[in-house]
């Protein structure tokens, strides 16, 4: 009988001890179901496809406990209003580009890109081992927000023309459809920027409200018909040499999110940067290939543009830098970060590149 006893003791005090345990198990991966408004159509699928991936890993990696539901633009809210519904707490993050907000405060843009800055291997480097998203989320936590890097489309294209550009003199009064910095850059060479969502510009081209317009690179640009609408397809975009996505989070419920959540977040936003890349360094050739073949005119952008560009990039860098201290601290990093890596590149890649190019097979 005392045997007995002892053993239903034990048993007893086994199943206490695993009743114990198990809420501090259910703490660590609590069921959550969270909202991602994307900030881009779901026909793009390098870009909106980047959240699904994100969203995939993460409910792989926590047995289906962390469901991240993602939206694309406009359907919870449109894209201008992202981040701002973000910080108020009606939706949890958003994937999208930073420097759409940038008029709000010129901070914003360098989270994605900024004329002549880095390229996507410098962002992605000055991001994780520059210091890079530490300052940023200095800046964006001000904002009530939590920021990951979400994606690199690598350097862009410099958009779709109506009309032939031999100068500067011909960008007089064109109305271009072009985001961020880039488009008060442009401004000052005389375009009117428009900015317009991905899912508006062919419309806005075919109808002729816009004579111009930037999108990304070949991959999308054939997915939106852009060529449809515009003949002559210029590069480089200097105003977009490595334009970082976003995952930006309320920073609220990102401080509420168990530490092991956290790591799961950060992971799979890295996962959806890496991958996002790749596709488009896959997908981009081809796509040129196509729309030269379909009859689109690749130019490259006169010298006296690039250099003009480049003299109003620096001269708008220099009037927000006097004005925003925080901008003037984060845009040095940056440049400081892109000098030293251009002495690099020049060493070794730039070379290796030159030399492969002049000697790939024909055709």
């Amino acid at each position: 009988m005392k045997r007995r006893n002892l053993l239903t003791a034990a048993a007893t005090g086994t199943v206490a001890a695993a009743a114990l345990a198990a809420p501090a198990i259910a703490q660590s991966s609590p069921k959550l179901s969270w909202r991602l408004t994307s900030g881009f159509p779901k026909a793009l699928d390098t870009i909106y496809g980047a959240a699904e991936e994100f969203s995939k890993t993460v409910a792989e990696a926590t047995d289906g406990n962390f469901q991240i539901q993602v939206f694309a633009a406009g359907e919870i809210v449109p894209m201008p209003e992202a981040a701002d519904t973000v910080a108020a707490g009606t939706v949890e993050m958003t994937h999208t580009a930073s420097y759409y907000y940038w008029g709000k405060n010129p901070v914003y843009a360098l989270g994605t890109a900024v004329p002549f800055s880095l390229n996507a291997r410098g962002m992605n480097a000055w991001f994780y081992h520059g210091g890079g998203i530490d300052m940023m989320n200095e800046f964006y936590h001000s904002q009530n927000l939590h920021m990951l890097p979400g994606g690199n489309t690598g350097v862009q294209m410099g958009g779709w023309w109506r009309k032939e550009i031999h100068s500067v003199a011909d960008l007089q009064g064109v109305k271009m459809r072009i985001g961020g910095m880039g488009g008060k850059v442009m401004e000052a060479l005389g375009v009117v920027p428009q900015q317009i969502p991905g899912g508006e510009i062919y419309p806005s081209l075919e109808r002729g409200a816009i004579d111009a317009a930037e999108w990304v690179g070949p991959y999308d640009d054939q997915k939106l018909g852009l060529n449809k609408v515009a003949q002559f397809y210029y590069y480089p975009g200097f105003w977009e040499g490595g334009p970082a996505l976003n995952f930006m989070i309320n920073l609220a419920k990102w401080n509420e999110l168990p530490k092991n959540y956290q790591a799961i977040v950060s992971a799979a936003a890295a996962t959806a940067n890496l991958s996002m890349l790749a596709k488009y360094d896959a997908r981009n050739p081809q796509a040129l290939k196509s729309l030269i073949g379909g009859g689109a005119q690749l130019r490259p952008y006169p010298d006296d543009v690039m250099a003009k560009a480049y003299e109003a990039a620096n001269a708008l860098y220099a009037k927000i830098s006097a004005e925003n201290p925080e901008f003037k601290k984060i845009l040095e990093s940056q440049f400081a970060f892109r000098n030293e890596a251009n002495l690099w590149n020049q060493v070794a890649e730039l070379t290796f590149d030159v030399f492969m190019i002049r000697n790939r097979p024909k055709g």
